[in-house]
């Protein structure tokens, strides 16, 4: 895909997860909106996958370890064809196949079971690990949450993966400045990330959470074999690319009015307008 297709893809992906919210009424918006882009990029342009055969064993994997941006993942994996598009409207209903946090065992083309903050990029790391040993070319691509780095278990997971060299694993920060209980720096200040995660071993780089050129440019090349494990840190809005959301103080979960869910629904017809 080239960028105007994967910026189309972002606006279907962040369509999508807005209806299958605002039908349910509630849910996690803002952290499921600020990472809409990056899963865009990979799974329109960047990763080997083939939604027909969701365990094809050359297939690059992703792990959301931030499981609660599973509405997004799932819009992307439906819209990639891994099943219906309708589907999408079961979420977190009763017996669906489409939980409010990815479980693998459940849904077609997730990778990792998460939702357990901390968890996800220890998962990430043994499977980065797993195919180095085995001299397999598959790569691993990880979003965590800034919010998610106040977890000791990140960085104990950070220190394996640099001290393995695993440059097949690619990690996103999610650094939206927000997590659950209010803004990033006034609950655990995450001070200087670049600077930490260098000291720890990793390649570091900051993107724009919208910029798709950007995105491209720097996940596209497939690692030296000399290079260091990557990290990109996305510079995020918490419920990016939709107005009402990006405004509130606080939209990492919301429970919908009325009046909230008329707001939203004029910004899905916008959208859905703008790809027409």
């Amino acid at each position: 895909m080239n960028v105007n297709e994967v910026t189309r893809l972002a606006r279907d992906i962040r369509v999508a997860t807005l209806k299958s919210l605002t039908q349910l009424g509630f849910g996690h918006y803002g952290g499921s909106m600020s990472v809409v882009e990056t899963l865009a990029v990979l799974y329109g342009s960047v990763m080997k996958i083939d939604p027909a055969d969701p365990d094809w064993p050359e297939r690059d994997y992703f792990v959301l370890s931030k499981g609660h941006a599973g509405p997004a993942l799932y819009s992307t994996l439906a819209i990639k064809g891994y099943f219906p598009v309708e589907e999408l409207s079961t979420l977190n209903h009763n017996g669906t196949r489409l939980p409010s946090h990815p479980d693998r065992l459940k849904t077609r083309g997730v990778d990792a079971t998460t939702g357990s903050l901390g968890q996800g990029i220890s998962i990430a790391g043994g499977m980065a690990l797993s195919h180095k040993l085995a001299g397999r070319p598959n790569r691993v691509f990880c979003i965590v949450g800034d919010g998610e780095l106040n977890e000791g278990q990140c960085w104990e997971a950070f220190q394996f993966i640099a001290h393995h060299r695993l440059n097949n694993l690619t990690v996103f920060v999610d650094w939206n400045k927000q997590q659950l209980d209010g803004e990033l720096d006034e609950i655990i200040c995450a001070f200087d990330l670049e600077g930490k995660f260098r000291a720890f071993g990793f390649d570091v780089v900051t993107v724009k959470g919208d910029d798709i050129p950007g995105l491209l440019e720097v996940v596209t090349p497939v690692p030296d074999a000399q290079a260091r494990p990557r990290v990109v840190i996305l510079d995020s809005i918490k419920g990016q690319g939709v107005p009402y959301l990006e405004q509130l103080s606080n939209s990492h979960h919301l429970r919908l009015t009325d009046e909230v869910k008329a707001t939203l629904n004029e910004t899905i017809r916008q959208l859905e307008a703008a790809n027409d």
